[in-house]
């Protein structure tokens, strides 16, 4: 288990979030996951973020999370921190947070509390609480409901493990006043769907830190577009944009909730499937995994 200041170190470059398996009958299926992260950590990603958004989180119950970030930790073996997500209302958030430091996790990312609007002190106080309640480090998630102004984001930061701050939001002018608020103390993180659509305006404001969620299938793309990025080579990145992310968030934003269900699509087209999405979520129909094939192709063809 990584220390708080130890995970901020070590949590940087190209992120990602794997997939939560499921058999035929809907139930988590470990062996699979195992097989999954595996896969994913001989990409070399800087971290994972197990039972994230990407990994469907809102449908876990508290066992089948202790039992998925366990396999995650020890699939891992310390090669790559293992970051678990937590969410709902203060007191839930608190058990699965205890839940992921007791099965091993090197730290948590705080999801937005579930449902409520909150005024800034009220939202101070939910993810307060939540890092007193472990010794691991805290990420926090600004998206949907929870929106912080820069005064809070500095007041979190204050607490020893709160190590990051992840925008899901695309401000850019509330992102800049955030990051003078609080330096170098926290890591900032890209956290956008299909992050890759936005890095080049997040690098610009020195946030060079991105989830990227189609690592999880074309982990080849993701990587070669990490790299044009870091090397400056913005015809590289254009290519890329243009030939397989502009047209996968075009699928993507066809139905709610395809931010995830085309990830695990992804899975299926290229051989190596993880099971369906759990409802409310829905699974693509066959002319749209079609299109997800060809959109799949044309960028490998450029890797």
């Amino acid at each position: 288990m990584l220390s708080p200041q130890e995970l901020q170190a070590r949590a940087r470059g190209l992120l990602s979030f794997p997939v939560t398996p499921f058999t035929p009958d809907n139930e988590i299926d470990l062996p699979r996951y195992r097989e999954h992260i595996q896969y994913m950590i001989d990409a070399q990603p800087g971290a994972l973020f197990s039972c994230g958004g990407t990994g469907e989180f809102f449908s876990l119950d508290l066992n089948e999370y202790k039992q998925l970030v366990g396999a995650a930790v020890q699939q891992s073996a310390g090669k790559v921190p293992i970051v678990a997500g937590v969410g709902y209302g203060t007191r839930l958030a608190c058990e699965f947070a205890q839940a992921a430091e007791s099965a091993g996790a090197d730290g948590i990312m705080v999801m937005p509390p579930y449902l409520v609007m909150a005024e800034q002190e009220g939202l101070y106080r939910h993810y307060h609480v939540i890092a007193s309640t472990t010794r691991l480090g805290v990420i926090l998630y600004q998206r949907d409901n929870a929106i912080f102004q820069p005064a809070t984001v500095s007041r979190l930061a204050e607490i020893p493990n709160v190590v990051g701050f992840k925008d899901g939001l695309g401000e850019m002018e509330r992102l800049i006043r955030i990051r003078a608020a609080v330096g170098d103390r926290l890591l900032l993180l890209n956290g956008m769907p299909t992050a890759e659509l936005s890095a080049q305006a997040f690098y610009g404001v020195g946030c060079r830190t991105y989830s990227s969620a189609v690592f999880n299938f074309v982990p080849t793309i993701a990587r070669a577009f990490f790299s044009a990025m870091e090397t400056g080579d913005e015809a590289g990145c254009g290519r890329l944009l243009d030939s397989f992310y502009i047209p996968f968030a075009g699928l993507r934003d066809r139905a709610r909730g395809f931010a995830v269900a085309l990830i695990k699509a992804g899975l299926l087209v290229t051989g190596r499937p993880c099971g369906s999405v759990r409802p409310p979520l829905i699974d693509p129909n066959p002319a749209q995994l079609e299109e997800l094939r060809g959109i799949i192709e044309h960028g490998l063809a450029l890797v």
